[in-house]
């Protein structure tokens, strides 16, 4: 056998082992790939707020220091509340403003998160199953008034469906944020997530 012949020989035993070695980098990658696409941005629902916005709810007008909730007086004056008790200045308006604000940030749109939070259903399949519902960030928000701000309220529509056998019972969801009003008779939700998974609190 000349060396044009072993050169051949070579070649064709190497080949094999050089397929087969890209392949399996090439699994290797794609797992990689694969765990990096499953990888979720564990958030808390205070980022969803903008910080400016932030700021004004952090610093309320002190005339709203001394009120307890849920009491006649902690209402806004859009509900029907005295207006005098939230004064009429600047700073009240601005609160006020604050509550109900709809600003999001821009860069989570897109984003993949994992946020816990409870579910106020909106609509049930034909089993009984919950569809389309809120995430919120305590329990009874939206049950009661005033709701949340938009900017606190996550809607999603989840083919896979939600059994909820207890409305006191937390969650945690995965899956990708994007910005987009939803407005229904119990609130609006300046946010929407696309599920891929539920969680149950304590599964998380």
């Amino acid at each position: 056998m000349n060396i044009v012949s072993l050169q051949h020989a070579a070649h064709r035993l190497c080949r094999p082992r050089f397929t087969a070695f890209n392949i399996l980098i090439w699994l290797l990658l794609c797992a990689s790939s694969a765990s990096a696409e499953q990888t979720y941005r564990e958030i808390e629902w205070i980022e969803l707020i903008p910080e400016e916005v932030l700021e004004i709810l952090m610093n309320p007008p002190e005339t709203l220091m001394n009120i307890a909730d849920g009491s006649e007086l902690d209402k806004l004056p859009s509900e029907g509340g005295d207006s005098a008790v939230y004064g009429m200045g600047a700073e009240a308006q601005r609160y006020e403003e604050a509550l109900q604000s709809t600003e999001v940030k821009a860069e989570f749109d897109g984003e993949r998160v994992k946020i816990p939070g409870f579910i106020v259903p909106l609509a049930f399949d034909e089993t009984r199953m919950i569809s389309e519902f809120f995430l919120v960030p305590y329990f009874g928000a939206c049950l009661h008034s005033p709701p949340p701000p938009p900017n606190q309220i996550i809607h999603s529509k989840f083919d896979g469906g939600i059994s909820l056998d207890d409305i006191y019972e937390p969650f945690w969801l995965e899956g990708t944020l994007s910005v987009g009003m939803e407005a229904t008779d119990i609130g609006t939700a300046a946010y929407k997530i696309a599920v891929d998974r539920v969680l149950r609190y304590d599964e998380g």
